[in-house]
Formats: structure tokens, C-alpha cells, sequence
């Protein structure tokens, strides 16, 4: 499994290119294989690229597409928030984010700017980016103009911040005056423990302009030295005055702002810049949109050193204000700066001790979105045909659309084709009917096989012909039927229908597997931080200590097959030998029919729900179990403990519950409680397309 860090900030400006910079530097030099991510970017012109992309690639010769690099812009962001599909955002993100994990060991993260409003949206979004991507967290923040209080307020409060969600590895606090590095890091050590402090002094050479970025800020035209923008611009000034007051003026690599009718600035300012007598400037701004008379511009083409010279539009003051408003960026064409950041980065960062931490972190957190991607990709790799027979339902047509865009699955609804395509444009559903099958039971090529096949079943049963055609007829019926023949993989049923009716056709002649005795049921309980198994929340509603057995069996095997390592606790109102009576008593035979026979099972039980979940209880009441407070499948006494249950869980914590999941027949059914949404019929059908594949 690749690995990765998620760099983020707190604020605009705080110098995180130059993290990301000596991060670079750094993993390259522990691992060939390093990619580069940045969820969101900033918006662009047409045409332009962004430019922390452009830089990395560049300088470091990365062999990425640009277009996989990113996932949004930001106002494509804003617009899916401000439309109510927030979702889709980190769904499009983890998506991009898994496709470079599969081509790279590790992979370097890159939070957005803060260079714009929202900045509550914007840390909101870093720390659940960062948390879907089970990524640990560098913090960059600055502390230019800020008191040693301000900084250490600010790193706490972002400490704590993101810990609620992940692990934080790092604070650097970049842009700190020199004299006050030492004396900041032991107060952010003594406020903040058991995470990495690391403080930056300013480098000047890092916050200087250059030439070329006075040209982007005021759109200017370069008239001579093209070569020479990346000249650093350390300050500047305004040449007003006569030549021989504004040459006391000039001070080391100053930009030269002037009017462009001034020549005798303009000659002035070139001759001291090659004269031994005065300081070195790092070029000229002509303001007004005035150019000097031809005989100026020969004379200023001849000479044999010569500077930046632009012109801009604007007056000289307007031109003064916006340079000094210039926040400074390193770009890819800016070697001189990248190698100077990079040095800052190893000087000032113990790389070592983050390099270690970095290759050694495992993340156990594991999110519903997390999950419905992995969801996704397991169904992608072997599609499969699932029936829907309520074709006529809102949720039903809805749940299609998604499905059908995502080419996941291909799909048959059970209906009559004009009534279909009636509701789907009523409901302005953007559902394309071409690419589904619809069957009519009754006008189906394989109505008569099918009631021929029912009857030959059930014929024992006292089923005549007659009877055949009519349970043909009934959508449930001729969905199971389809999955008997191989007409299709697996059936979603139960938005329109009840449990029973959903179900009876499937017990009848889809039958269970080999060794399994009774049909049962999961829940995937999708909390903040983990997916649990809750077993059975649906299907029988007090079952004996084999049946318990028998389900926490089939629980077990169903979480494995998700990819959840199962670690089985058979819940009770009593943890361990203390309980007494029947209830517990069947808990505690049905925990020892499984350790018997299936002694690979890492199961406790009894075990009360607190002890089961959380690690300090379940250390305290049962220590020496390796289920206790870490179980991932919860297999509940009976069907009104297990019912409540999950229902209150999701109720009280917000957790997506995707189920009844049916396990123990030949081929997947699964059944959609009434009050189903949108979401679950599409989360089931994937789920039952996965149940598919295993067969």
C-alpha cells in the first residue's frame, strides 16, 4: 500500500511552497517513486496552468499527466456546495487521488492557499480531504508581524483542530524573525507535545518579487532584458526628483520606478547600475504607458549591460502601490529561489525524524466515503447484471440514472416500457433507456421457460401450471427467476415491497448455500472514522445459539469479502463470565459453537457494546482479548435488540447504514426497507454486484 502526507495551512502567505519544495527533495531521495497531488486549485485563465503544479513537475521531472495532478478548481467547488452535492467533491477527489496511489509508493499532498474568502469552508475542506484520504497532516502556518502569543495561540487552536480528525506529524511556523526562532520553538514545544515542532526564520531572498512578476501584476511589456526576469526585487523607489538627488537613492537589487518620459532617470539609473560607485538595481518600470524617443531606445540597446526595462499603463503611483502589494511566489523558471528554499527546508527541518515518522505511520481511520470508493472499484472490476423490479419507482429510475452513468453494473427493469418511459419524463429523470433492459413479466420472450422451470420446482409443493404462470407474472417472481436461469447476477428488491415478498421467491428455489441453514442479514454502519458490521439487524427475530453461531459465521465471511478485517463480538448485557441467564447463556454457547468450529475466527462473547468498542473498556473488562474494544462485526441476540440498535446509532451519530445486506443464499437477493433512499438502492445494487462477483 502506497503512503502519503497532506501539507496544509492555516492562512494565505505562509510560505507552504517552500514545505513542498524541500518535501519533494526529500522523499525522492528515500523513494523513487513519488507523486504529487493538489485536490483543489486555484482558478485559472483559459489556457494557463497552475502554477505550484507547473513548478514541481518541472523541477523535479516528475512524469505525471498535469490533468491528474488536480481534481477541482474552486469555484467547482463552490458551485457543488452552493448546489447541494458537496459530496461529490471528496468522491472526486479520493477518485483521483487512488488513481495516482496505484502508480506511486508515496505521494505528496498539497492543501489550498487561503487566498481567498471562505476560509472556514477552506479548513473544513483540508481537514475532511485529509481524513478521506486516511493521510497524516503537516501544518504550515507564519509568523511574520505576529506576536509570539498570536503564534502560539494559532498553532494550538490548528493543532487541536485537525487532531479531532487526524494525526498531525508536524507544526512549522515559517517566516519568523531570526533573533526570535529559538525562544518561539520552546514556547510552541511547552504548549504543544508529541508532535514535531519546527520554526523558520524569514529569508528574504524568498519574499522578494520578481521582474516577472511585476510584469503578470501590471500587465506589463518587456522592452529589454528579457532574460534577466527573474531578477529579485529586494525594494524600490520613485524617480521624481533630478537625477543627481534620486542616484542617493539606489540601494542593492532596487527596482527603478520612473516616468517613461524621464530619460535622464532611465540613462541614470544604467549607468549606475554598471558603475562601480553605486549599487547593482534589478531593473526599470516605465509608468504612463510612455516609451523614450528612438534616439533614447538606441543609445539604451547599445550599451553593453542593461537591465529589465518595462512599460506598464498605469501612473507612477498606482504602479508604486501595486508592486508593493506583490506577495511573492516561486515558480518553475526560478531556479535560484527553488534551490534556496529547498536548502532552507533541510537546514531548518530535522528530515530525518520526518522521513522515519512518514514511512512508519499506518492510518486505521476509514470512512464511509472511503468505503463507497472502494465499493465502486471492486463492482467496476467484474460488471454484472442486477434486476431492479420496481421499475416504476422515483428512487428506483433515480438510483439507475447513477448507476448507469457510472457504468458499474448493467441493469434490467421490471415494468412495462411506455410506463417507464412515461415516469422518467414526468420526473425529468435523466435516465438514457437505451442503455437498460425492460422486461414486461408477461410479454417476455422467456415467460413460458420461466413458468415451465417454477412449475418443475414446485410442483411438489402442489403447484400446478396455472398457479406458475401467476407467480410468473408477479415482478418479484420473474426478477428471481432471472437470476435462477443466469439471466442475470443478483436482485434489489423491497422499495414498493415487503421483506416477505421480496424474499419468498428467493427461499423457494434460489435455496441457501451448501451448509448454511438460515437466510440472514448485515448492516455496513458507515461511521465517521470505521465501517462495523451489525449482524442480523433484519431477518429473524430470535434466533437460537446455532443460528447465532451460524450468523456471526456468515457475518464474518461477508466483512472479510468487504475487505474489513472481522474481529467477531457477540454482544450481551454481560461481558465475559460474569452474566447469568438464558439470554446471555445463548450468547455464550453460540460464541463456543463458533470457536469450535471455526477456531480461525477471532471472536469474544459475551461482550457488552461499550466493551466491544472502545479500546480503554474493552482493555479494562476484558484485557487479555484481542476483540475487545476493537470489534468490527457485532452480532446482536436478537432481531429487537439488533434493530434498535443500528437505528439509534444512525440516528444519533449520523452514520450511513447501507443495508440489510442478505448472506447465506446461492445467489444475492437483497432486500431495500420502504423508507430506502436514493443513495442506499444505489450503495445496495453495488453491494449485491460485489456478492455477485464471489460466487
Amino acid at each position: 500500500m502506497s503512503k502519503g502526507i497532506y501539507v496544509a495551512t492555516i492562512e494565505p502567505n505562509s510560505g507552504k511552497s517552500v514545505i513542498i519544495l524541500g518535501l519533494m527533495r526529500m522523499l525522492l531521495g528515500k523513494t523513487a517513486k513519488v507523486g504529487y497531488f493538489r485536490p483543489i486549485i486555484n482558478d485559472l485563465e483559459s489556457g494557463e496552468t497552475d502554477n505550484h503544479i507547473n513548478t514541481i513537475l518541472s523541477h523535479f521531472e516528475l512524469d505525471i499527466n498535469y490533468k491528474r495532478t488536480f481534481a477541482f478548481t474552486r469555484s467547482e467547488v463552490l458551485d457543488l456546495y452552493n448546489n447541494g452535492r458537496s459530496g461529490e467533491v471528496i468522491d472526486g477527489i479520493i477518485k483521483k487521488y487512488k488513481d495516482l496511489e496505484d502508480k506511486f509508493d508515496f505521494i505528496l499532498v498539497e492543501g489550498t492557499d487561503f487566498s481567498h474568502e471562505n476560509s472556514s469552508l477552506e479548513l473544513d475542506l483540508n481537514i475532511l480531504i485529509s481524513k478521506n484520504l486516511s493521510l497524516p497532516v503537516i501544518i504550515v502556518m507564519q509568523g511574520d508581524k505576529k506576536s509570539h502569543k498570536e503564534i502560539v495561540d494559532s498553532a494550538q487552536l490548528a493543532h487541536d483542530t485537525f487532531k479531532q480528525s487526524v494525526e498531525v506529524l508536524s507544526i512549522i511556523t515559517n517566516k519568523v524573525n531570526l533573533d526570535d526562532v529559538d525562544t518561539l520553538k520552546q514556547l510552541l514545544e511547552k504548549r504543544i507535545s508529541n508532535t514535531d515542532i519546527t520554526v523558520i526564520p524569514k529569508i528574504h531572498s524568498l519574499a522578494s518579487p520578481t521582474i516577472k512578476e511585476v510584469v503578470k501584476a501590471l500587465d506589463g511589456n518587456i522592452l529589454f532584458g528579457k532574460e534577466l526576469v527573474n531578477n529579485l526585487i529586494e525594494n524600490f523607489s520613485v524617480g521624481a526628483m533630478q537625477l543627481r538627488n534620486y542616484l542617493t537613492h539606489l540601494k542593492d537589487n532596487s527596482l527603478v520606478i520612473t516616468p517613461g518620459d524621464r530619460a535622464d532617470i532611465i540613462l541614470g539609473a544604467l549607468q549606475a547600475n554598471i558603475s562601480k560607485n553605486y549599487p547593482k538595481i534589478s531593473g526599470i518600470v516605465l509608468t504612463g504607458g510612455l516609451i523614450p524617443e528612438d534616439p533614447i531606445l538606441q543609445l539604451i540597446e547599445g550599451l553593453s549591460s542593461v537591465v529589465p526595462i518595462i512599460s506598464v499603463g498605469a501612473g507612477t503611483y498606482y504602479t508604486s502601490n501595486s508592486i508593493g502589494n506583490i506577495k511573492s511566489r516561486i515558480y518553475a523558471q526560478n531556479t535560484e529561489k527553488i534551490t534556496t528554499a529547498i536548502s532552507t527546508f533541510e537546514q531548518h527541518v530535522d528530515t530525518d525524524s520526518l522521513a522515519d515518522k512518514l514511512i512508519t505511520f499506518e492510518s486505521d481511520v476509514f470512512t464511509p466515503r472511503m468505503f463507497q470508493y472502494m465499493l465502486l472499484q471492486r463492482a467496476l472490476k467484474d460488471k454484472k447484471h442486477i434486476v431492479l423490479p420496481e421499475g416504476y419507482d422515483e428512487r428506483v429510475l433515480r438510483a439507475a440514472s447513477r448507476l448507469i452513468n457510472a457504468q458499474v453494473v448493467d441493469l434490467t427493469l421490471i415494468g412495462e416500457a411506455d410506463k417507464i418511459k412515461e415516469r422518467v419524463e414526468k420526473l425529468d429523470i435523466s435516465l438514457d433507456l437505451d442503455k437498460i433492459n425492460i422486461v414486461n413479466p408477461v410479454e417476455s420472450e422467456y415467460y413460458d421457460d420461466y413458468v415451465n422451470t417454477f412449475y418443475e420446482l414446485r410442483k411438489h409443493k402442489n403447484v400446478n401450471l396455472e398457479m406458475a404462470r401467476d407467480a410468473m407474472a408477479d415482478v418479484s417472481y420473474f426478477g428471481t427467476m432471472m437470476i435462477y436461469k443466469g439471466h442475470a447476477d443478483g436482485m434489489v428488491s423491497g422499495a414498493v415491497h415487503t421483506t416477505q415478498h421480496t424474499l419468498r421467491p428467493a427461499l423457494q428455489f434460489i435455496k441457501t448455500k451448501p451448509g448454511v441453514n438460515i437466510v440472514s442479514s448485515i448492516f455496513f454502519m458507515c461511521l465517521e472514522d470505521r465501517i462495523s458490521v451489525f449482524g442480523d439487524c433484519a431477518i429473524n427475530p430470535n434466533p437460537n445459539a446455532e443460528q447465532l453461531a451460524e450468523i456471526a459465521v456468515s457475518s464474518a465471511e461477508t466483512a472479510k469479502n468487504f475487505g474489513i478485517d472481522p474481529k467477531v463480538a457477540m454482544l450481551s448485557y454481560s461481558s465475559g463470565s460474569s452474566g447469568k441467564g438464558a439470554d446471555v447463556e445463548k450468547v455464550r454457547e453460540a460464541t463456543e459453537i463458533v470457536k469450535s468450529q471455526n477456531p480461525n475466527i477471532k471472536i469474544e462473547g459475551p461482550i457488552q457494546y461499550d466493551a466491544a468498542v472502545d479500546t480503554r473498556i474493552g482493555k479494562s473488562k476484558m484485557p487479555d482479548s484481542e476483540v475487545a474494544g476493537n470489534a468490527s462485526v457485532l452480532i446482536f441476540p436478537d432481531l429487537n435488540t439488533g434493530n434498535n440498535t443500528y437505528k439509534a446509532v444512525q440516528r444519533e451519530t449520523g452514520a450511513l447504514a447501507i443495508g440489510p445486506v442478505l448472506q447465506g443464499l446461492n445467489k444475492p437477493v437483497n432486500d431495500l426497507s420502504r423508507g430506502c433512499t436514493v443513495d442506499d438502492i444505489y450503495s445496495t445494487v453495488i453491494i449485491t454486484a460485489i456478492q455477485a462477483q464471489e460466487l
